[in-house]
């Protein structure tokens, strides 16, 4: 991206800043991006972080991750395993644009670190592996990124491996993921031969010194034998946007030779728009064509002033829909995605300012505890690195200390103008493990470790085993409870035993059944009475649970329903066949009585459970284990192995299909069926084959199976 293009701060014909920015800001709103850095596991995104780093002047040394030396991976087992483990903020300074930068993990089973961070994010750069291309969970964030529709630039990185074709994974990036990608650049020499790119929309070459750590690049013309090519690529790249784009097209009909100032403006109005993904490709690793991927966020990623405003409810009215623009002027609204415990300043939360100014000292209205908290220190993070400021603008994130109750996915506002934004959605755990203190003195500190790990990450749980006793830990993998475990250890000093992972199963009913309870007892001297009639069906899998109200308040007065509610979620908790959970379940309370002296709170809170429980036993209750989608990638001569293996698991083969010497494998394998299937893949295929996976939805276990779970 040779040629400077500042964007457009012009917004209806009026100069934006006059109206929505305040005096003291450290940068404008149009020049500054919020990017996430995502891909699957080992693309070279913390690498590719490190390199934006080093040549916006954030840092004076490279990190390598392979070092366990990588700024953004300052976890001692991020250090260890040389792998992102939970996602790390940082801001740096580009074409005096400020970038501020959320490096998220790859690996699956640390999922919701993507997912919080592009909820709160304008802009993501997608990491692919120039030889593996289109990963399993370069899908799953890519689907992350669909969700929250966050436009992206594509960055294919390790194109000096050998077996890398940027062409291959674009064709990956349309097929897989239904992307409407087109390269912006072509590389110049191949594998370990590569030495810089050709800019498509300038027609200029980059070659990158070697000697200066790729600081130093040199801008050239495009050689003889590589222009026709050149030319070619830039014909098909400029179709390609105005076939999207009108007023490129206008251009394009008048003028074939389409300035590089009008084909930026065109890519940049349709990526901001999610109709087009740039493509651009380097090495980070050999510290080739990082520079022109920032020149990329600054031209095409939005500011906060290009992406919609954000849309939330009154908290006294689900249906009032309240908008809030990215303006200093505009009342106070912010999201904390991320909690987390520091050694400094205790209790910190990473939050996203979308409207309004958050400063120090200032009184805050939190609108799920329905209470105001006065706000601590304000910081701006670089990893685990903190800065005090008085100030956070809109369109800024940064971190707050001080708030007590916080959660992940509360909104902050102003008290007199509230509003709740949406909050984050989390995956349900696949996986448990027992855990108990290893003596009675490190009972307390095992438990206040538990509570602050849980607060931190959403995906963790805990709970008592109501007929053990002991104490359940639930993650998204055994990675994930490994890590917890190991934090436990480390950062809280507590002694504790774990047993083995296991697989977390859910329940659910498959088929429509009513019941009735009335609860009539006698506690200390006192009558209670409460009558719940209610009916259970089925609901479609994976879209949770829900509870309706088709009864008169003569029935069940409005005082009671709140403890209705409340039985029939504790109802759900604790299950039927083996005290798991019941998901996929639509509950619906369709008549009751009431005593105007006997009926409590207690007493229609017992009867909902005891009705629940008797409608979910008659609804053909059934245990659910989690699937895993998996790709295997093996050598041709081990494919039949590797196949036999997978159907001894329980697994289904979805797709196969040939790579250069290797045949990648899709299958659906149950959970339960992949406790050490690297050991046994390595064993089959002497080391040559690779996995991975990644959950994809929940299904009935078979009857043999169930039984056996039961009996445990």
């Amino acid at each position: 991206m040779v040629t400077v293009l500042e964007p457009d701060t012009k917004q209806n014909g009026k100069d934006a800043a006059s109206r929505t920015e305040a005096e003291g800001r450290r940068c404008a709103l149009s020049r500054i991006r919020n990017i996430g850095i995502m891909a699957h596991i080992d693309a070279g995104k913390t690498t590719v972080t490190e390199r934006i780093l080093y040549y916006s002047g954030r840092l004076y040394k490279m990190g390598e991750v392979h070092e366990g030396t990588a700024t953004m991976d300052f976890m001692p087992q991020e250090q260890e395993r040389g792998i992102t483990i939970s996602s790390a903020a940082t801001s740096c300074t580009w074409m005096n644009h400020q970038v501020n930068i959320i490096d998220t993990p790859g690996h699956v089973d640390f999922t919701i670190e993507v997912e919080r961070s592009l909820r709160v994010l304008d802009g993501a750069v997608a990491v692919f592996c120039g030889v593996a291309g289109v990963q399993p969970q370069s899908e799953t964030v890519w689907r992350q990124a669909n969700k929250y529709k966050v436009p992206r630039i594509a960055f294919v990185n390790k194109m000096d491996r050998k077996g890398a074709v940027l062409q291959n994974v674009i064709a990956q990036m349309k097929e897989r993921l239904a992307a409407p990608a087109e390269a912006l650049q072509m590389p110049i020499g191949s594998e370990e031969n590569f030495q810089g790119v050709v800019d498509l929309v300038s027609m200029k070459a980059l070659l990158f010194e070697s000697e200066s750590l790729g600081s130093r690049f040199e801008i050239s013309e495009i050689s003889d034998g590589m222009y026709a090519e050149a030319l070619a690529h830039r014909a098909r790249l400029i179709e390609a946007v105005a076939d999207k784009d009108e007023e490129l097209l206008h251009l394009y009909l008048e003028q074939p030779e389409v300035p590089a100032e009008a084909l930026m403006a065109a890519i940049r109005r349709q990526t901001v728009a999610g109709r087009f993904v740039p493509v651009l490709c380097g090495t980070a690793l050999r510290n080739k064509a990082i520079q022109p991927l920032l020149d990329a966020v600054v031209h095409y990623m939005p500011s906060p002033l290009d992406v919609p405003a954000i849309v939330g409810h009154d908290p006294k009215d689900d249906a009032k829909q309240v908008v809030r623009h990215s303006s200093d002027f505009e009342p106070l609204s912010a999201l904390a995605f991320k909690i987390s415990a520091d050694a400094y300043v205790g209790r910190l939360a990473f939050v996203r300012v979308y409207s309004g100014m958050l400063k120090k000292g200032q009184n805050v209205y939190n609108p799920r505890t329905r209470k105001r908290e006065r706000l601590g220190r304000i910081l701006r993070i670089h990893a685990n690195t903190r800065e005090e400021v008085e100030m956070l603008y809109s369109g800024e994130i940064g971190g707050i200390a001080g708030l007590k109750n916080i959660t992940t996915g509360d909104t902050l506002c102003a008290e007199n103008q509230p509003v709740v934004l949406e909050r984050i959605e989390f995956p349900e755990p696949v996986m448990s493990m027992a855990i108990e203190p290893k003596t009675s003195a490190d009972r307390e500190g095992l438990q206040q470790a538990l509570e602050t790990l849980a607060a931190e990450d959403p995906t963790f749980r805990t709970l008592i085993d109501p007929d053990t006793g002991q104490t359940i830990i639930h993650g998204m993998g055994e990675l994930h409870l490994e890590i917890i475990k190991d934090r436990m250890f480390r950062e809280y000093r507590v002694q504790a035993r774990a047993g083995r992972p296991m697989v977390a199963y859910h329940e659910t009913i498959r088929t429509t059944a009513r019941s009735e309870h009335v609860f009539q007892r006698e506690i200390g001297g006192r009558g209670q009475f409460a009558q719940i009639t209610l009916e259970v069906s089925p609901r479609a899998r994976g879209t949770g649970n829900k509870i309706e109200f088709h009864v008169s308040a003569d029935c069940i007065p409005t005082e009671f329903r709140e403890a209705v509610e409340e039985g029939i979620k504790d109802g759900l908790v604790t299950g039927i066949l083996g005290n798991y959970p019941l998901t996929d379940v639509l509950v619906n309370v369709t008549g009751g009585k009431f005593h105007p002296v006997d009926s409590t709170e207690l007493s229609f809170r017992m009867a909902s459970v005891m009705a629940l429980r008797d409608a979910s036993s008659s609804a053909m209750p059934a245990i659910l284990e989690p699937v895993m989608a998996v790709e295997i990638i093996t050598p041709e001569e081990y494919m039949g192995d590797v196949l036999g293996d997978v159907n001894s698991r329980r697994g289904r083969i979805k797709e196969m299909a040939l790579k250069e010497a290797a045949q990648i494998i899709h299958a659906e394998i149950p959970l339960a069926e992949m406790f050490g299937y690297a050991t046994a893949l390595r064993s089959l295929t002497k080391g040559r084959a690779s996995y991975s996976m990644e959950p994809e939805m929940f299904e009935v276990v078979p009857e043999a199976i169930q039984e056996s779970i039961l009996n445990r």
